[in-house]
């Protein structure tokens, strides 16, 4: 579903950001994407949906076999939703149903089909009945919702996520690991939030230097402490004392 090959990406300044970047993400996984602060991970994401163009050599990145570049980037954004970490970056109209409306809308859709369409959204994210709530008077848990609703309205094929569960509460964190669960499409999930990626992935990338430094079994590669020590993350705690639940 998603196939990226020896990407490239350095910034006006001069600043690498991604160098040779290779991996692929198949059809209905969920990945996680880790490493420390500057690694490359919001620039990498950023690169899935055209928003950021490679810099030579180009390198290539292809969503379920249609390359992203110039001609085709109004099919690849219907293709890839992207969640920012703030959701106040991509709330921008006067109520919830308007801005889950809006991309739908881009795409043509009108009448009942749009009304139809939102409704679901809505209701996948459990925030049906919001439809007129003002977006910037609910709380940060229901902006992240909203903003995943409207891009869920679209019917992606795949959802990439950049921090999620920043600025949680363990309520909230809960709410979405279960959402995220709910959501049967492929997904690409970066967080410094290692237990959230131990729970929602199966396989993870490691992004160090503008580079991938690993991939595998998420639960493989965050039990090697002097791996993790070495590129700037920590074990997670579960690992270290496995919770036992009794019936």
């Amino acid at each position: 579903m998603i196939v990226v090959e020896n990407l490239y990406y350095t910034y006006p300044d001069g600043q690498k950001a991604l160098s040779g970047v290779s991996f692929q993400v198949g059809l209905g996984e969920t990945v996680g994407l880790i490493g420390p602060n500057g690694a490359g991970k919001s620039t990498l994401l950023l690169h899935l949906n055209g928003l950021l163009e490679a810099s030579a050599p180009r390198g290539k990145i292809l969503i379920n076999g249609l390359e992203v570049s110039p001609p085709h980037l109004a099919e690849i954004r219907r293709r890839v939703g992207l969640l920012f970490q703030d959701p106040d970056d991509q709330l921008f109209s006067a109520t919830v149903w308007e801005d889950v409306a809006f991309g739908p809308q881009q795409l043509g859709l009108s009448g009942d089909a749009l009304s139809t369409r939102v409704a679901q959204a809505l209701a996948a994210v459990k925030l049906t009945g919001f439809e007129k709530r003002v977006p910037y008077h609910l709380s940060l848990g229901e902006k992240r919702r909203v903003c995943l609703a409207g891009v869920w309205a679209c019917e992606p094929e795949v959802l990439i996520f950049d921090e999620p569960t920043a600025n949680f509460d363990p309520r909230g964190r809960r709410e979405f690991i279960n959402l995220c669960h709910s959501l049967k499409t492929t997904k690409l999930i970066a967080s410094h939030d290692l237990e959230m990626i131990l729970a929602l992935c199966s396989r993870v990338l490691v992004l160090d230097g503008g580079q991938i430094v690993a991939s595998g079994p998420t639960r493989d590669l965050m039990s090697n402490e002097s791996f993790m020590l070495a590129h700037g993350l920590e074990k997670p705690h579960s690992l270290f004392h496995p919770h036992v639940h009794h019936a």
